[in-house]
């Protein structure tokens, strides 16, 4: 899987280049680790960052969360309208 985290921690010099919609899943990660998501409805949003740690942050709807995400799991997230945003 592509990883544009690959070498690099702290700032990333980037835009994103392209939004791609995510059906959470408990056993496949998504195409390439996302720079963040953006969330169209409120709720919870678990996820496993680059290096597999699991989070779940509460989000208000229409909210990006800028962080890298290589999975967003279905046990746990109840937003909906999820997208990955791509480097």
């Amino acid at each position: 899987m592509y990883n544009p985290f690959a070498g690099k921690r702290g700032h990333l010099n980037g835009s994103v280049v392209d939004m791609l919609p995510v059906t959470p899943s408990n056993s496949v990660d998504l195409s390439q680790v996302a720079i963040g998501l953006y969330i169209t409805v409120a709720g919870n949003v678990t996820f496993h960052n680059v290096d597999g740690v699991s989070r779940t942050i509460t989000v208000p709807d229409n909210f990006y969360l800028i962080c890298s995400v290589s999975r967003v799991l279905a046990t746990g997230t109840t937003a909906t309208g999820i997208h990955a945003m791509l480097a």
